[in-house]
């Protein structure tokens, strides 16, 4: 795997929650410090995408900001594939506390002859939990010069595997590795699950 790095994407604006994402705890840790020992345990370069450098220096890792300004998500998979040096980049969001290692694995295992890898939940595509090559940065410049914003039409122009949830149960039989944190109630539920587990 030494052609592959970590992005995690802390650019929201997380006008959902009503502060940053990245910071608001789950007993009593941020949540981007539950997805960091998740991706750590790959042993990968790990960087953040993050408009606000001064919040996430502490953590001690290469913060790159928007290349482009105001382009919600596909911006921020755009910036990441844009400063990795590597041939892919695996993305993940910094609002998804409970990452399983082994399917980030997995998804990076099946990256080989494909231009993106991403998971497939409840008819949902998942591309903040996705592996990307640099090919794809083409076709993300054009649509992002379009002023396209959603994400979902970028598989289609791109060589994509999707991978299926009777796969992803495999490695992560509740689908906890999908858990988006984006609001007080989301942070409820997630603290829930947590006690549960």
């Amino acid at each position: 795997m030494n052609d592959v790095s970590v992005a995690i994407l802390a650019g929201g604006q997380s006008r959902r929650m009503g502060t940053d994402k990245s910071f608001v705890k789950l007993n009593d840790r941020p949540l981007i410090e539950c997805v960091l020992q998740q991706v750590q345990s790959l042993k990968l370069p790990i960087f953040i995408v993050a408009n606000n450098r001064e919040r996430y220096e502490a953590l001690g890792y290469p913060i790159f900001p928007d290349v482009l300004l105001g382009k919600g998500s596909l911006g921020g998979i755009y910036t990441a594939i844009h400063h990795n040096s590597m041939a892919y980049t695996l993305c993940v969001a910094c609002d998804m506390p409970f990452l399983v290692p082994e399917l980030l694995r997995h998804l990076i295992d099946l990256r080989h002859d494909y231009d993106a890898v991403v998971p497939e939940v409840n008819r949902r595509l998942q591309p903040l939990h996705a592996v990307y090559s640099a090919a794809c940065l083409t076709a993300l410049k054009a649509q992002l010069e379009r002023n396209e914003l959603a994400i979902y039409p970028l598989f289609h122009a791109l060589n994509t595997r999707v991978v299926s949830k009777s796969t992803l149960v495999r490695f992560d039989p509740g689908l906890r590795s999908f858990v988006n944190v984006n609001t007080p109630d989301d942070l409820e539920a997630a603290l829930r699950a947590e006690d549960e587990s």
